[in-house]
């Protein structure tokens, strides 16, 4: 089993930045992809930002050039640095780790990230 545990969300005010991270811990296969999600509320759960475990990054178009995802493949880790923020941004954010070669989809609890003045 893998767990993962996210930390970092909280208020911002808009053009602000906060930095997320997330550790995941088990039974973990070199081959993964790990990356962020969000959910707003009324809305579908939706792609942020992921990283292979050989260091190919996929971005949402709407946080190109405002978000860098990084990961520490020794520790398992994944960061989501997130810049100029907006209130559209306003969700919770969702770790996620996924095998390539095996079967494998794991999602953390979720954080927080309000961005208001």
């Amino acid at each position: 089993q893998v767990q993962l545990v996210e930390s970092g969300g909280g208020l911002v005010q808009p053009g602000g930045s906060l930095r997320l991270s997330c550790a995941a811990s088990g039974s973990i296969f070199s081959l993964n992809v790990m990356g962020w999600y969000r959910q707003a509320p009324g809305k579908q759960r939706e792609l942020v930002a992921t990283i292979t475990s050989v260091g190919t990054i996929n971005y949402a178009d709407s946080v190109k050039g405002r978000f860098t995802i990084s990961r520490d493949g020794r520790k398992n880790t994944v960061s989501l640095q997130m810049n100029s923020l907006k209130p559209e941004d306003t969700a919770v954010y969702y770790c996620n780790l996924r095998f390539l070669r095996q079967r494998g989809d794991y999602w953390g609890r979720g954080t927080q990230v309000t961005v208001s003045s």
